[in-house]
């Protein structure tokens, strides 16, 4: 089978993490994915810590031959050739390649590409069809766009560190980058989009995707606009408002989830609790007096739940009918079968010393009847393919790359 993107050819400008995540997002559905690096600095990611290397990770440099966890990951299944965009030879080369080209996906801040001359009307005018994705912070437009952003400065513009913690706590970012994986995401499905327009229309796009605004509308679904007119707290932990027991509980080796999204699971709680009584109680059988009384529900759960195991606990309350799961950590994910079986947990390959046994990352996570998806290839050194890309798809010969690269233009 091939992949949904066979065919399609993406130039990859991107550094860091929103921008390749979602080129891995794309390369993973078939794409070709072809980084441009800047020949005198390579990518930012290889030199970065942590490293992995023949004697494992590290968090300098053992030898030579140590790489970036970063790069290892998020570069897997992509090209890697060289242009200098700032030399006119450079901007040229990169020009014909964009138009043999699908989609440019960039992260650089706003006004980059238009001070190299490769910004949107630019590119539209070599290939109507192209699709160009920028991720920024901010968004292309608008009066804050010229600012720069990191995932947790975008966290806290877009209002989700604010709501992130136990109540009362200093302002919390997620554990995991949310700012700059789900941005990449929606630019991955933006993309997509683009690409079907196109094949209806035969017309390219601008696509403009702003960190902030994807985390504002995954944020304001919540009614948070509310909660200080109805005295509520705008950290909730890992409680849900609508919801009561919705937490995490402790147990007597762990920790677990205790899921009760309707009065009928509340049964099934109290049953597995030897608590039928207070299943259809007047009080504690609606939904809406357990939200209000969140905290003494809490610790009358929390009392039963302490001095049990928690697999136990999560077997009883199944059972009962109740949404539970154990809180994993990464040792717990890395055992668990069921992703295995799912093909989430990969063997990262090194482009030097190959097959990484002890260093691991996530498979592809869509899957499809009759399509391949997954990343064929590890990480490329920079540079790697600079010979077979300008041959084979620009026909330059041997001397010219041999020239441009003593010009320091690849």
């Amino acid at each position: 089978m091939k992949g949904i993107l066979d065919g399609v050819r993406i130039l990859d400008l991107s550094q860091f993490l929103s921008g390749p995540h979602t080129t891995l997002l794309l390369a993973g559905m078939g794409a070709e994915v072809i980084r441009v690096d800047n020949p005198a600095t390579g990518d930012v990611l290889s030199d970065a810590p942590l490293f992995y290397g023949a004697d494992g990770p590290s968090l300098e440099k053992q030898a030579e031959s140590d790489l970036g966890i970063a790069f290892l990951k998020r570069l897997r299944a992509k090209k890697s050739i060289t242009i200098d965009l700032k030399q006119p030879e450079g901007k040229a080369l990169f020009l014909r390649l964009v138009e043999k080209s699908d989609v440019v996906v960039d992260n650089f801040s706003v006004g980059v590409t238009k001070r190299l001359g490769i910004d949107w009307p630019r590119l539209k005018q070599v290939n109507p069809r192209l699709i160009q994705c920028s991720l920024t912070g901010y968004g292309s437009e608008g009066p804050d766009s010229a600012k720069r952003g990191y995932d947790v400065t975008t966290q806290a513009m877009s209002g989700l560190m604010s709501i992130t913690g136990q109540p009362g706590s200093p302002p919390t970012k997620a554990g995991s980058p949310l700012g700059d994986t789900i941005s990449a995401g929606f630019a991955f499905a933006a993309v997509l989009g683009a690409l079907y327009h196109r094949e209806r229309t035969g017309v390219g796009q601008f696509v403009d995707v702003s960190m902030v605004d994807v985390l504002f509308s995954l944020v304001f679904d919540e009614p948070m606009d509310c909660y200080e007119r109805l005295g509520l707290d705008f950290q909730q932990g890992n409680r849900v408002l609508r919801f009561c027991p919705f937490d995490t509980y402790p147990a007597r080796d762990g920790w677990l989830v205790v899921c009760c999204g309707t009065d009928a699971m509340w049964g099934g709680v109290c049953r597995a609790m030897d608590r039928a009584d207070l299943a259809d109680d007047p009080d504690w059988g609606r939904m809406g007096w357990r939200v209000a009384h969140s905290e003494t529900v809490d610790e009358m759960v929390t009392a039963w739940t302490v001095e049990r195991p928690a697999a136990d606990l999560i077997q009883s309350l199944t059972e009962h009918g109740v949404v539970a799961s154990p809180v994993h950590t990464i040792d717990d994910l890395l055992k668990w079968p069921h992703l295995r079986a799912r093909g989430m947990i990969h063997n990262v390959s090194h482009p030097v010393l190959g097959p990484m046994t002890g260093l691991q990352a996530a498979g592809f996570p869509l899957k499809f009847s009759d399509s391949a998806t997954g990343y064929d290839g590890p990480a490329a050194l920079t540079g790697t393919h600079n010979r077979d890309i300008l041959t084979g798809l620009l026909g330059l010969r041997d001397d010219e790359i041999e020239a441009l690269s003593d010009r320091g233009v690849i």
